[in-house]
């Protein structure tokens, strides 16, 4: 058994699901400036649901060493933030008559393409959120919450089997405590 019972935590910016959720809250937040009018309910909803799914990774990650199910917990916060944030955008698009790119779109592909890139950042799609139509920002917002969310769904999925083979806290925390009293009672 390792020393300690408590498993490295933290780590959150090495996360791909975190590095894609800032570019969400950074592109939401520069959408926000550009379309939807301050005071509008639905502009703050949206910022803080993009918030929420960034800052719950960074939350889960450091609540990982001490509790792998307030980990799995808030790592399902941040998906479901995000699912949130993804309806606001759907409902952008249909209000306003736009069109919602299909999976298969020329354009959706391009968006996804990017993400392949090195150092990918804000920057990578800033052009397509600040200077482009209103509908390809919102567009393009979608793909990216789309790539967090599986992101998301994978890295709940590692959660749920590490927590199976590997059990949680307490488990680590008995075992350490029996090994402990073991080793007092050796001549």
């Amino acid at each position: 058994m390792p020393e300690g019972f408590i498993p490295p935590h933290g780590g959150y910016a090495q996360l791909a699901s975190y590095r894609k959720a800032v570019i969400i809250y950074d592109g939401t937040v520069r959408f926000c400036e550009r379309f939807i009018e301050r005071g509008d309910r639905t502009r703050d909803q949206m910022i803080q649901a993009a918030r929420s799914g960034k800052q719950n990774i960074v939350e889960g990650s450091m609540a990982a060493g001490a509790s792998s199910a307030t980990e799995i917990k808030l790592t399902n916060v941040a998906r479901a933030s995000l699912e949130e944030l993804l309806e606001d955008y759907r409902d952008f698009v249909r209000v306003r008559g736009l069109a919602l790119w299909a999976k298969e779109d020329p354009r959706a592909e391009k968006v996804r393409r990017l993400a392949m890139g090195p150092d990918v950042t804000y920057e990578t799609y800033a052009k397509f959120v600040e200077k482009a139509s209103a509908e390809i920002a919102a567009n393009t917002m979608i793909c990216l919450i789309h790539q967090a969310s599986f992101l998301l769904d994978r890295q709940i999925r590692q959660q749920e089997a590490a927590f199976l083979r590997d059990g949680g806290v307490r488990e680590r925390m008995t075992a350490a405590r029996l090994q402990a009293r073991s080793k007092d009672k050796e001549p």
